[in-house]
């Protein structure tokens, strides 16, 4: 097990959000599920907490009720390395309520922050020359979707 795990917290649809999250990505996985015992907060026997592996990182997922929501105050961030996977992702993180947001920012249907990035992005921005770097914060500031041509182009001064 990973030393640091991220723990999401649901209303009442973790097990949705989970079905959700490994559709989408290719190498993900459920593992353990607990359920609420008697005497607990939450319906005997209903999911209390779930499992999950996407591309290798691991998470849980708990039906905790309605108290919290989630913030864009903490986002996941998906690096690409094409403009078709981050399509793929943003049209399916999207889907059925989802809300594109800017700047490659996106939030899912269960209100859970994304960022979808072409990897090449942090290299571009921590590029020697501040003025490319620049031009690409630029351009990231006009997009909600990113472009990777359209990032090449403003990196290149075109």
């Amino acid at each position: 097990m990973q030393k640091i795990t991220p723990f999401l917290w649901f209303d009442n649809n973790a097990e949705q959000a989970v079905k959700f999250y490994i559709s989408i990505f290719k190498s993900s996985k459920t593992g353990k599920i607990a359920r609420y015992p008697e005497g607990s907060p939450g319906p005997v026997g209903t999911v209390m907490t779930l499992e999950f592996e996407i591309e290798g990182q691991q998470f849980i997922a708990l039906n905790g009720g309605p108290h919290f929501k989630f913030t864009e105050a903490i986002s996941l961030v998906v690096n690409c390395d094409t403009q078709k996977e981050i399509d793929d992702y943003w049209q399916k993180l999207t889907a059925d309520g989802g809300k594109e947001v800017e700047c490659g920012w996106l939030k899912d249907k269960f209100g859970l922050s994304w960022q979808i990035v072409p990897r090449i992005l942090a290299d571009m921005l921590t590029d020697k020359d501040p003025a490319k770097s620049q031009r690409v914060m630029m351009a990231v500031l006009k997009m909600k979707k990113l472009e990777i041509e359209t990032l090449k182009r403003a990196f290149e001064g075109k």
